[in-house]
């Protein structure tokens, strides 16, 4: 007697539905049949999915609205320049440089490689660079390295090709 193909399976959310096992092996069949039951159908599944991705992306855009509050508060209580570029590269490159430039202070001034005072050099430096698309390039540098990274984006630099 064959080893049965079309198996019957409760699942868990309370749907019966009936499964075609026949491209499993049949040794594997009764235990993927068991399972399917401890889970939910296909389309409630989906459902519940398609929910989470909702509630997702809403997490996502609370959680961008207020990385883009708390940089904009930043950039106006240190007068930093507004950004230039696209509308969606300049609210990116906003929280970029809010990140990069607190992480930079966190990591010179506050644990002791830097003074204050040279670090009102890094500042201006930092104010100086308003191509958006420059701290979405460098939002992934080490924040150690900002001042050698800005000195590099502000000075009068000689082209990199010898040629040019």
């Amino acid at each position: 007697m064959p080893v049965k193909k079309i198996w019957i399976v409760d699942h868990a959310c309370g749907h019966r539905q009936e499964v075609d096992l026949s491209a499993r092996p049949a040794d594997q069949r009764a235990g993927y049949a068991r399972w399917l039951a401890a889970r939910d159908c296909t389309d409630c599944w989906r459902a519940s999915r398609e929910a989470d991705c909702e509630s997702q992306a809403e997490w996502l855009a609370k959680k961008r609205a207020k990385e883009v509050a708390e940089a904009e508060a930043w950039a106006e209580r240190y007068r930093m320049p507004p950004l230039e570029g696209s509308e969606r590269a300049v609210g990116w490159a906003t929280r970029c440089r809010h990140r990069l430039v607190t992480a930079a202070y966190t990591a010179l001034v506050r644990d002791g490689v830097m003074d204050s005072s040279a670090w009102q050099g890094v500042e201006g430096a930092v104010r100086a660079v308003t191509r958006a698309g420059w701290w979405i390039d460098n939002r992934e540098a080490n924040p150690v390295d900002l001042p050698e990274l800005l000195d590099a984006a502000v000075s009068d630099r000689l082209p990199e090709h010898p040629y040019s």
